[in-house]
């Protein structure tokens, strides 16, 4: 049992709460379970329709037989005949209001204190129901411009809907693939669960498809055939009726009335009563077409948002990994001197996980590497930037070059499962003229002699992070003065111009062999303005990396 819940021997006399809302229509909402809570979220027992309320604003506990109120940590307070309070006894007619005086008003009332002759009837007569239809329809629009979320907007559709037809229940359901899934469920004095419906949304989603005009529809429980729908007519329901909800789209009403309801439909606005028959009359018709049309713009602008949401997220991301990947070049490359380098990043709209690094091992040596992730976006550049930690602490390791592939490839295989690689060249230039490299998976270097003679270092090991068993074989050759090697990621070589043809390795070779000798920030030039004319300025989906490595003893 509930800590705040009266124990047997405790006597509590019956209460509720006169609700007036910002649109001046009064209800009457029995205090039926405890804690009672009060706030803007659809779980409350009340809810209120003011983004200013807080979720859980107040609740409403009894305690030896009394009613008390107490503030949740609102943002604007809890207020008692005009005092704000933390926690007070609540006494017949205590007025109870939330920080701001144009929202919703209640009256502590208790059943015993209440003549039979005051019952709530604020809307009795011809007149005073067209009066609280036209409040409910009101309060849809104030919900409209202060609820901070879509369901708030959706249950005032369905609140205003019973209000209008004079129904018990109220359900708001969305078509998700091919049934309907419950959004919103009210009554007159609250939230309901989901369970609640007791309708099967199969018949309801049949119906829906099979109906004859795009804004309305029949369905009779009575007319469900079939053990299982035969349940329907257990529940009792004197009168049901169902709304479509259409998709909104821009155009004249031809076009939209011209809309399959099979694939232009959202959803259904369904409401039952078992006491008495809806209202239909004329002037309710139309106030539900429109509360449906409402909830269906409401529906196709929080879709809208949410793709807003997606794309200001990606590009977010894609920030991100552009400055990630950006922190993984090179801050400064030795110009002069026996070893000189020249490097970039060609950018793309898309962010790969391009990773360069030209390193002084020792003041005799110096380390290149040229790495590419699988993949795009964040991800790819945080695997990159992984990389780039361990090729920094390889010199320490004293490992050979084969044994720290091998190392690297069984630590990414055995976290990424293989769903993640990476291809990478690794070398080492020694100022004795030693060239060393691994080449695990990655598009040849092109080493290219000062005299034009050139030579591809093709692959001795597969991705890393593929095969967690792969091995990496060391390679080495001897470089004479003003030999230079050409390391690149793919999206160079695959690079497209507008016609989709690929710039290519033959192209990128005969651009090489043409600056031969020139030495690496001419011969890295030339390449890339080569890549840049074939390209002629079309969008290009990966980044392309390229590293020009220059032995030059004095």
């Amino acid at each position: 049992m509930d800590s705040t819940a009266p124990g047997p021997a405790q006597r509590l006399t019956p209460a509720a709460l006169v609700v007036r809302n910002p649109s001046g229509a009064r209800s009457r909402v029995p205090i039926a379970r405890f804690p009672f809570r009060i706030g803007r979220h659809g779980d409350n027992d009340l809810v209120l329709r003011d983004g200013r309320a807080s979720r859980h604003h107040c609740e409403i506990t009894a305690e030896n037989g009394e009613y008390y109120i107490a503030d949740l940590k609102s943002s604007y307070g809890v207020s008692v005949n005009g005092r704000r309070v933390s926690r007070h006894k609540l006494s017949h007619a205590d007025r109870i209001e939330f920080g701001f005086p144009d929202s919703y008003q209640l009256t502590f009332e208790l059943e015993a204190a209440l003549p039979a002759s005051l019952a709530d009837t604020p809307s009795a007569g011809a007149g005073g129901a067209s009066l609280a239809k036209l409040r409910a329809t009101l309060e849809v629009t104030r919900a409209l411009q202060t609820a901070l979320s879509t369901d708030d907007v959706l249950a005032a559709v369905v609140e205003a809907a019973l209000t209008i037809t004079g129904c018990e229940r109220g359900f708001l359901l969305l078509r998700h693939g091919d049934d309907l899934e419950i959004r919103i469920g009210r009554s007159r004095s609250g939230p309901l669960a989901k369970s609640d419906l007791g309708v099967p949304t199969r018949l309801l989603f049949r119906a829906l498809n099979q109906r004859k005009e795009f804004l309305s529809m029949n369905f009779d429980p009575a007319d469900t055939p079939g053990a299982a729908e035969r349940s329907i007519c257990d529940l009792g329901l004197r009168s049901v009726v169902c709304v479509p909800l259409v998709r909104v789209r821009t155009g004249s009403v031809a076009e939209t009335t011209a809309m399959s309801p099979a694939e232009d439909t959202v959803g259904l606005l369904y409401m039952d009563s078992r006491l008495e028959n809806a209202d239909l009359s004329g002037g309710s018709r139309e106030l539900l077409t429109t509360l449906a049309l409402e909830a269906s713009t409401v529906l196709e602008n929080a879709r809208l948002l949410e793709e807003q949401w997606a794309r200001q997220r990606m590009e977010q991301e894609l920030r991100i990994a552009r400055q990630i990947q950006e922190s993984l070049m090179p801050r400064a490359l030795p110009t002069s001197g026996w070893f000189r380098a020249a490097a970039s990043s060609i950018p793309s709209l898309q962010v790969g996980g391009d990773y360069v690094d030209v390193r002084e091992i020792s003041p005799d040596c110096w380390a290149g590497i040229v790495a590419d992730v699988s993949g795009k976006g964040v991800g790819a550049a945080l695997l990159a930037s992984l990389l780039q930690g361990i090729f920094l602490a390889a010199p320490l390791t004293r490992l050979s070059m084969d044994e720290m592939m091998q190392r690297i490839n069984r630590f990414l295989s055995e976290r990424t499962g293989g769903e993640q690689y990476a291809t990478v060249f690794y070398c080492t230039f020694e100022r004795s003229g030693s060239l060393r490299w691994v080449n695990a998976g990655h598009p040849p270097p092109i080493l290219v002699r000062r005299e034009g003679g050139l030579r591809v270092l093709e692959a001795t090991g597969t991705p890393v992070g593929l095969l967690a068993e792969a091995a990496y074989a060391t390679e080495a050759t001897r470089l004479e003065p003003g030999d230079a090697l050409v390391i690149y990621s793919d999206g160079l070589s695959e690079s497209q111009n507008a016609a989709r043809e690929f710039f290519g390795t033959e192209r990128l070779r005969k651009t090489v062999a043409a600056s031969a000798g020139q030495g690496c920030r001419l011969l890295h030039a030339a390449v890339r303005r080569a890549a840049e004319e074939f390209t002629a300025g079309a969008v290009q989906q990966d980044d392309a990396a390229l590293v020009v490595l220059e032995y030059r003893p004095e």
